[in-house]
């Protein structure tokens, strides 16, 4: 779906999805106020979300399991102001959880570690490509990250990549090394396996 005429509204809204992921303290609660704070905005209907997910960390920069999910949301605004808006909740979140920013650092033994407090990305806006130099659409990591894709599967498992001309499930099934994802609350059920 790209982009729709509701007469009720007077405007032109689109059809985009938000991925939010956090690693820091409530994750959960940051989370569900960042989903929240995104259903108050005026700007913004959030039409389905995602179950929640927790997700095995990228790379060695993180350390902490994310929560995760994804929005699916109905918006007129742009894509820049909708990056805006995601900033600002993000922002907002940080300083309500002591952070001056998005990241905080903390320390290990081992030296510092960045961990999100919250993150939210615009991983598709309609059926644009939007390339500006603080603003990627559809996310570039996306087709690399099943922290992203399993949330989106449940919602929206025919959504076309408009570059790609691939579906979600699709991309997902092309993963070549997807990290581990569980419903949020059954990772610690999961057995541990002997080799």
């Amino acid at each position: 779906m790209s982009e729709d005429f509701d007469s009720n509204r007077g405007e032109s809204w689109t059809r985009a999805y938000i991925g939010l992921g956090s690693n820091e303290g409530d994750r959960l609660g940051y989370v569900q106020q960042a989903m929240q704070l995104m259903k108050d905005h005026p700007n913004i209907e959030v039409v389905e979300c995602s179950s929640l997910y927790e997700t095995e960390p990228v790379g060695n920069d993180y350390v902490e399991w994310f929560v995760n999910a994804v929005a699916a949301i109905e918006t007129n605004l742009a894509p820049r102001e909708l990056m805006k808006v995601c900033k600002e909740i993000e922002k907002r979140l940080s300083s309500l959880a002591g952070a001056d920013g998005p990241t905080i650092v903390r320390e290990t033994l081992d030296g510092a570690v960045t961990c999100r407090i919250i993150d939210l990305d615009i991983l598709f806006y309609g059926d644009k490509r939007v390339k500006l130099p603080e603003l990627i659409v559809p996310h570039p990591q996306l087709t690399k990250r099943a922290y992203a894709l399993v949330p989106l599967l449940e919602i929206a498992p025919e959504l076309r990549h408009p570059v790609l001309n691939k579906t979600v499930s699709e991309i997902h099934e092309n993963l070549d090394a997807p990290e581990q994802v569980f419903l949020y609350g059954t990772r610690n059920n999961v057995p541990d396996f002997e080799p």
